[in-house]
């Protein structure tokens, strides 16, 4: 996405360094999910919990380079992939917050089949708003 102008040289590396958290630790948190699923042991759920509100801490500041992106793209005429990546990436974070309340819950009631749900449903956004951020097609300078 090549639309911060002259402050591109800043903030479009450190738009994708922030980006990468959601993805990273979402994804891991599903991992931590299917984990607990599998054993029953609560300290999976606890670090899905930790991995989630660190996704949602990291992809909210990303949200906000992208919505800055966003806004610069609708001013140049639009881009149909800045909208997607906003969308995905906003559809992740209201998600990943609902998917920490039901986390806050207690033993299965937390993961179940809802919080996984949750939880793929988040890592699936955040790998299309990573895919749409990190594919614009930009050379190095």
């Amino acid at each position: 996405m090549k639309s911060y102008g002259s402050a591109g040289a800043v903030a479009r590396p450190l738009h994708g360094i922030l980006l990468a958290f959601p993805i990273a630790l979402f994804t891991i948190a599903l991992f931590t999910d299917i984990a607990y699923l599998q054993t029953a042991e609560m300290q999976w759920s606890n670090f899905s919990a930790w991995l989630i509100t660190g996704a949602l801490v990291f992809g909210g500041v990303a949200g906000v380079f992208s919505i800055v992106d966003l806004v610069f793209a609708l001013r140049r005429g639009g881009s149909r992939r800045v909208i997607v990546h906003v969308v995905a990436l906003a559809l992740a974070w209201v998600l990943g917050l609902v998917n920490a309340f039901k986390h806050s819950q207690d033993a299965w009631s937390s993961v179940g089949g809802f919080g996984l749900t949750l939880s793929i449903l988040c890592t699936l956004l955040v790998l299309v708003a990573g895919w749409t951020a990190y594919s614009a097609g930009e050379t190095a300078r």
